[in-house]
């Protein structure tokens, strides 16, 4: 099985409704985001898929978030939690591969397909959320 990732980030604000701490109160961070993307089946080049689309892919997704109030996106409930925002690239990742031309998603039984499997999200160096397929 074969396995690229690529990374983007974007600086963000946010709070967290439901939670009781320091974290309910309005903070930023400055997320890193990487996507995995995995395959058993090369192209003609040697490749499982060209770095810069995908990577393109995953910086104009993470453009729509910079510099936003993640709290005012209905998608998170009010509560854009990493895993939440992990979530959201995810599903917009795929969208925008889909655009591309490329369908990234999950393959069916024996497609050999590249697929993404995962998207993570650091908060801070040594904190990170993972979704994953």
């Amino acid at each position: 099985m074969y396995q690229v990732r690529v990374e983007a980030d974007f600086a963000a604000a946010h709070f967290l409704k439901d939670y009781h701490g320091k974290c309910e109160n309005l903070h930023g961070h400055n997320y890193k985001v990487f996507a995995h993307v995995k395959g058993s089946k090369l192209d003609e080049g040697g490749m499982l898929l060209d770095f810069s689309i995908l990577k393109g892919a995953l910086k104009k997704v993470c453009a729509s978030l910079d510099h936003t109030n993640l709290n005012d996106n209905p998608v998170f409930c009010q509560n854009p939690s990493a895993e939440r925002i992990a979530k959201y690239i995810y599903d917009k990742l795929l969208e925008e591969m889909s655009c591309s031309g490329m369908n990234l998603s999950y393959p069916q039984k024996d497609d050999s397909a590249a697929y993404l499997y995962a998207v993570d999200v650091f908060e801070t160096e040594t904190s990170r959320a993972r979704y994953c397929v």
